[in-house]
């Protein structure tokens, strides 16, 4: 009897836009989110959302990590921890816990340092309360 073999799957999934990709709205995700594309709204993610160096966004990132490379006009919410990148554009406000800054990146805005209850009272809860708030409601339930 020949046994079969699941395959190996990342149970941590990555909601992605592409390079070439233009998005208007909001995206609410559990897990991490990666934009190379350009992008106009707010982002709520539980996880990290990562910012690629041809990436445009405008409008309000909200979540617990943000590695970023490309440009944003816009404000951040980070539960934890921002990376700017050396290739980053920012114009905004920043509402963090902790900054991380490479050579070369560019902030023009102001830099609140918040802790966790600060980070729920600014954005009315956690950013796993506001992904699950805005989660999609199934139709085909009566």
């Amino acid at each position: 009897m020949a046994k079969t073999m699941e395959p190996n799957v990342n149970v941590n999934e990555v909601s992605r836009i592409s390079t070439g990709t233009i998005f208007k709205g909001e995206i609410s995700s559990s897990n991490d989110i990666r934009i190379d594309g350009t992008f106009e709204g707010k982002i709520y993610s539980k996880g990290r959302v990562v910012v690629g160096e041809k990436a445009c966004i405008k409008g309000d990132i909200i979540c617990t990590n943000v590695d970023f490379w490309g440009s944003m006009e816009g404000n951040f919410f980070v539960k934890d921890t921002l990376s700017l990148k050396s290739s980053s554009k920012v114009n905004g406000n920043l509402h963090i816990k902790r900054l991380q800054v490479e050579l070369d990146a560019k902030f023009d805005g102001s830099c609140h340092m918040i802790n966790e209850a600060e980070f729920d009272k600014l954005v009315g809860g956690s950013a796993a309360d506001s992904a699950a708030a805005k989660k999609p409601v199934n139709s085909d339930n009566s």
